[in-house]
């Protein structure tokens, strides 16, 4: 399965009364919101390792200053 970039949830329709499950997969995550993700000092240290896989295997070249 891949791996997610944030927990799943449901969300209901009250109109037709039908749930949509929404899913974060790193996969389908923006190239912005993984780098500020990297950047954020609160943010956990097996997703930030997560995301800079996801943006090597994407072919971005990481600098660090």
């Amino acid at each position: 399965m891949p791996s997610k970039f944030k927990k799943d949830y449901k969300q209901w329709d009250r109109a037709s009364g039908k749930t949509t499950v929404h899913k974060y997969y790193i996969k389908n995550t923006p190239k912005q919101e993984l780098i500020d993700y990297i950047n954020n000092p609160n943010g956990k240290p097996k997703v930030k390792q997560k995301c800079k896989n996801e943006l090597t295997r994407r072919g971005v070249k990481l600098v660090w200053n």
